[in-house]
């Protein structure tokens, strides 16, 4: 019997179960679509898995570290002496993953010296390690305590949910830096005089550039996140998909975001790792993939896009970014950014990634194995992500 090229989610789910799923990776799937076409890439085809492995500045976690006896309503909370948001409720706390350690070279301002914040908890706390929280409080009469002070563990704390608002963009800047001296910024450093070009996308094998208009992503969308299960529980701050798309329906410029959770306690250190940016702060590294189940041949279409289908904006981290201008100097492809150089006004321009392209298969290739094996189902979402601008 031929397998159908229009399927829905609760459809493939079966078939994993069953056994009989077909799951390639994205860049197997621009190749199976380049060969056989959209349609009978759609007909062979029931998922095709994502992946994407880079600073993700907006990431944190939520934690809870447990009640003391007697009880303290914590209104200052540190973690390795990284401070966290305690204005929840007596011992939550929400730590980011950009927030720099309270003693950190950072505060003095010295490009070059390691930078140690909250992404680097979050590692630490993942990787089995003890952290050391000192709380302090007010006192009331229902919690007294004004102080706590313990070394504790992931495998301690009652919960501890990865909670990051905003991840997985769809597309962003390539940064270049025009002015006459480095500068120092959240996309590495730039030299002077356009002396290097960065990025930060995995290109074809990025979740939002398989899937451009969210027909299958939303509110209970299942992922690998942190190198387990985790979840889109929402449209990611920023979230702005409602730029200029090329024909395929890839955003142009930076569009559509992803909120995701997931349990911490599940997740590893190979795929949250915090990261020190010379001369401008602290992040984390996030391992984030998606599944696209290919619903019919557009489907398959969308996720056949290859990178040099992809397209990008040059803009200038120098001068008109700062400003709040984001003027194009040129546009180029992915393809052209993972060749190693582009051409912009002329000038050829060395291509540095932010993106680990390597993980990123890695993570494609693990949530393939997930899926096969019938331990990974699809989740459906209860509605997709919006495509037109939320908030401002």
């Amino acid at each position: 019997m031929a397998r159908p090229v229009k399927k829905t989610i609760q459809e493939i789910n079966a078939r994993i179960k069953s056994g009989d799923v077909v799951v390639v990776t994205a860049d197997e799937m621009t190749r199976i679509v380049k060969d056989k076409g959209a349609a009978a890439a759609a007909r062979e085809i029931d998922v095709v898995t994502t992946g994407t492995f880079a600073p993700m500045c907006s990431s944190g976690a939520m934690i809870n570290f447990g009640h003391s006896v007697p009880g303290i309503k914590a209104s200052s909370v540190l973690l390795n002496n990284v401070p966290a948001y305690g204005g929840l409720a007596a011992v939550d706390c929400y730590i980011g993953a950009t927030e720099p350690c309270l003693d950190d070279p950072l505060n003095k301002v010295y490009p070059g010296e390691f930078i140690y914040g909250g992404g680097h908890v979050i590692q630490d706390l993942v990787a089995g390690k003890s952290v050391y929280l000192k709380a302090t409080a007010y006192g009331t009469d229902c919690y007294p305590n004004r102080a706590v002070d313990k070394k504790l563990t992931l495998a301690e704390l009652p919960n501890a949910v990865l909670c990051n608002p905003r991840n997985g963009y769809q597309n962003y800047n390539v940064a270049v830096n025009s002015t006459n001296k480095t500068i120092y910024t959240y996309m590495g450093t730039l030299k002077p005089k356009m002396g290097n070009a960065n990025y930060c996308s995995a290109g074809e094998l990025s979740p939002l550039f398989n899937d451009p208009y969210y027909r299958t992503i939303g509110l209970g969308t299942r992922i690998f996140l942190g190198g387990a299960v985790g979840y889109v529980t929402w449209h990611g701050t920023q979230h702005k998909p409602a730029v200029a798309r090329a024909p395929n329906g890839t955003p142009l410029r930076p569009a559509g975001t992803m909120w995701v959770m997931g349990d911490m306690k599940l997740m590893s250190p190979r795929w949250l790792v915090g990261v020190s940016i010379q001369g401008y702060g602290c992040s984390m590294a996030v391992g984030l993939g998606v599944p696209i189940p290919i619903l019919d041949e557009e489907m398959a279409r969308y996720a056949g896009v290859s990178d040099d289908e992809i397209f990008t904006q040059v803009i200038d981290y120098g001068e008109a970014y700062p400003n709040g201008h984001s003027e194009s100097l040129a546009q180029v492809s992915y393809a052209d950014l993972k060749s190693g150089a582009i051409t912009v006004q002329g000038h050829t321009i060395h291509t540095v990634p932010l993106s680990s392209i390597v993980r990123a298969r890695e993570i494609a290739g693990s949530l393939k194995r997930w899926i096969e094996s019938g331990e990974f189902l699809l989740g459906e979402p209860q509605f997709t992500l919006p495509m037109e601008h939320v908030g401002g």
